[in-house]
């Protein structure tokens, strides 16, 4: 069955809404707490200087908020939508390099480890995924 390209239009504009909504709910989880828990989330990766931290855990919960609230509303649609995939490639090597040095850390996207995800199961911390694999 091949589909319209209003239904392909309707799957974009429903993944785009949930897309956003996403990336908007990991935000507040992390703006609702101190941006300290995030830094450790962060700082666990080992990939950037101590200074470094503090600066970008202030900012990219915000940075996160704004290009979810974006994709939801459907402005600068080919621009969020490249920021948002730089963001999650760039998450994605990230938690490979953690699972692959074995580094038992919480990864941080959805806010405090106890609340990492709604009914307590992970997001795809590297813990979780050596606990599935290994």
């Amino acid at each position: 069955m091949i589909f319209s390209s209003r239904t392909w239009r309707a799957i974009a504009l429903v993944l785009r809404i949930a897309l956003g909504a996403v990336f908007a709910y990991a935000a507040w989880l992390k703006l609702r707490v101190s941006w300290v828990f995030f830094a450790g989330a962060i700082g666990d990766y080992k990939v950037l200087p101590d200074w470094a931290v503090a600066p970008l855990a202030r900012t990219l919960p915000w940075v996160e908020l704004l290009l979810g609230a974006l994709l939801i509303v459907g402005l600068f649609k080919r621009t969020v939508s490249t920021a948002i995939s730089l963001l999650l490639a760039g998450f994605f090597i990230l938690l490979i390099r953690a699972f692959a040095l074995h580094m038992d850390i919480s990864c941080g996207c959805f806010g405090p480890p106890e609340t990492t995800f709604p009914g307590g199961r992970c997001c795809g911390t590297a813990r979780c995924w050596r606990s599935r694999w290994w």
